[in-house]
């Protein structure tokens, strides 16, 4: 019966995303707006961008440069394109396996920190991108920002659209797999008890290696794919504020549920774009609304919504579950 019950819930949960997934492949038939348009484009790229993050997240690390990262991608795609004159779709995936590298040399001496103190080191190395950003200014226009970056696609904005849907679908899917394999269930181990962890035979330092080199593929491939959508990068969109907004987006989603960074990243980005004349107001907005998680929510959004869930459900079902687990 409970196996049933799984089965038939499993099925229900892979239509839903499926229908959810052909909605957002209609959008293009019944918005023409440019603006808007950009908007979900933003939206996916801030969806990869928290997801990446909560990879990272669930070794027990937390990234405070994460955005560094996806600069990475972002200005090695786009001198590649740019300086060497090869196509984006090469430079692109090169760009995402570079920040990758980065993040193995980076990561490797410092796996044994926790909490705090890799997250320390993670906001130097952020920083430390700017940094390198001006140093080498004649190249990455430092202050002033690269441009005349070659583009993905030379038509309307629609193009750009479906290729971002289709990154980010299987974006998540990765990472889903990633962390639904033994390799996420070791993750989590390591993150609940690392003690417990090495007794029963994982490497820490080495699964939390790899989370942030999973992590920051992905974060580097969609900074590379937005450089060839924005067609100007700029050292501010991948400084400490940025990164500080992809926490907020996960922690007020729920870093409990995969689902969580998408939520957070969706509402959080599109609302403020929707009301653009007001977006100096959003550090102030994103402040509150955190404090108002902490206390009121701690389990984000979706936790909110399972916790109302819950409360609806026949008793009956809640014991079922209970006692098939």
């Amino acid at each position: 019966m409970a196996e049933g019950q799984a089965v038939q819930g499993g099925k229900t949960k892979w239509f839903v995303l499926a229908a959810l997934v052909a909605a957002m492949a209609a959008v293009p038939l019944f918005v023409d707006s440019v603006y808007v348009l950009r908007i979900f484009i933003l939206v996916y790229v801030s969806v990869i961008a928290t997801s990446s993050l909560r990879t990272i997240a669930i070794s027990g690390q937390i990234s405070m440069g994460h955005a560094g990262f996806m600069g990475i991608g972002a200005y090695s795609s786009a001198l590649l394109a740019k300086h060497l004159g090869w196509t984006p779709w090469l430079t692109m995936p090169l760009g995402a396996l570079f920040t990758m590298v980065i993040a193995i040399l980076v990561g490797f001496p410092f796996s044994r920190l926790r909490t705090f103190y890799f997250s320390m080191v993670s906001l130097f190395f952020g920083i430390a991108m700017i940094g390198i950003n001006t140093m080498f200014s004649r190249y990455t226009g430092g202050h002033y920002g690269l441009t005349r970056i070659p583009p993905l696609f030379t038509t309307s904005s629609v193009p750009y659209y479906f290729f971002f849907l289709g990154l980010t679908v299987v974006s998540l899917f990765v990472l889903h797999r990633f962390e639904s394999c033994r390799i996420g269930t070791s993750l989590k181990a390591v993150a609940q008890s690392h003690d417990v962890a090495a007794s029963v035979g994982i490497d820490e330092s080495g699964y939390r290696v790899l989370a942030l080199a999973a992590g920051c593929f992905m974060v580097g491939l969609a900074g590379a794919a937005y450089a060839h959508f924005n067609l100007v990068l700029s050292h501010s969109s991948f400084d400490l504020l940025a990164s500080i907004n992809l926490m907020v987006y996960m922690v007020v989603g729920g870093i409990g549920s995969f689902a969580g960074p998408i939520v957070g990243a969706a509402v959080l980005v599109a609302v403020p774009e929707a009301f653009r004349g007001l977006k100096m107001y959003t550090p102030f907005v994103f402040a509150g609304v955190v404090i108002l998680i902490i206390f009121l929510i701690p389990q984000g959004f979706v936790g909110l919504y399972e916790r109302t869930a819950m409360r609806f459900m026949k008793p009956g079902d809640g014991g079922e579950s209970n006692g098939a687990s």
